[in-house]
């Protein structure tokens, strides 16, 4: 069996709308991680953002038990020397509740640029009203799962998202003969280079007759200047015969 692992085609984004009124604190900020990182889904995997936009109303009516908010301080540190600041909840839930809501969520995703990308997909507002009915979310209950509808289906469309232009029809009436395709330019253009490559290969040829040529040549002139010696030699060898015919004489 092959282990499954999630593609991006297979990830689908849904909106929810999480109330907080009246929530503890700890409790939305578990539950929304879970939206977030896509646990609730079937094809969850650690190291891929699988998860689903939320958005959080009535933040500022969250709750802390066991008497936190004047316990609990919220640690911020500029980066230089004593600049270290510390808040109380009771305070922070009053100036700033989105602040603190975020703040906790933060704290349950993964500490890389995966969770910096989850934490995009969070949206939340101190009152019960909110900027993305476009969206059309859904309500979330906290402690329950929505039911699983199976993987998308795979998108008809092209991956390049352009459509095939329709051939172009002959300007006369009446005929129905289309206009040539693009491939035929194709084939046109790749013959080019086999006649480049027959041309090149008769190239040899030309220089294998120049050397026929010139072994020709060679051997005309070896055959001239053997002519020649033979001919040189013949009255050289005729000589020592007049000379004893005169001796005899005299």
């Amino acid at each position: 069996m092959k282990t499954y692992s999630p593609k991006p085609e297979h990830i689908e984004r849904r909106w929810y709308v999480l109330d907080a009124g009246e929530q503890v604190l700890g409790r939305v900020a578990s539950e929304a991680a879970v939206i977030l990182r896509g646990k609730h889904k079937p094809i969850f995997a650690p190291h891929m953002d699988v998860g689903d936009h939320l958005i959080i109303i009535n933040a500022a009516k969250v709750v802390l038990t066991g008497g936190k908010e004047n316990k609990k301080v919220a640690w911020r540190h500029s980066g230089h020397p004593g600049g270290i600041t510390g808040t109380l909840y009771a305070d922070l839930l009053e100036k700033k509740p989105a602040f603190a809501v975020e703040k906790a969520v933060r704290g349950m995703l993964p500490k890389n640029r995966l969770g910096r990308a989850m934490i995009k997909k969070l949206h939340v507002v101190p009152g019960p009203e909110h900027h993305h009915q476009a969206q059309k979310p859904v309500d979330w209950t906290i402690g329950t799962r929505p039911a699983w509808e199976g993987l998308p289906a795979p998108a008809t469309t092209p991956a390049n998202g352009k459509k095939k232009a329709p051939a172009k029809k002959a300007a006369a009436e009446g005929s129905d003969v289309e206009a040539p395709s693009k491939p035929s330019t194709t084939k046109s253009v790749a013959k080019k280079p086999t006649a480049t490559k027959k041309t090149a290969a008769r190239k040899p040829a030309t220089r294998k007759t120049a050397a026929r040529k010139t072994t020709t040549t060679k051997s005309a002139a070896t055959k001239k200047s053997t002519a020649t010696r033979t001919a040189a030699k013949k009255p050289a060898a005729k000589k020592p015969a007049t000379s004893t015919t005169k001796k005899k004489v005299t």
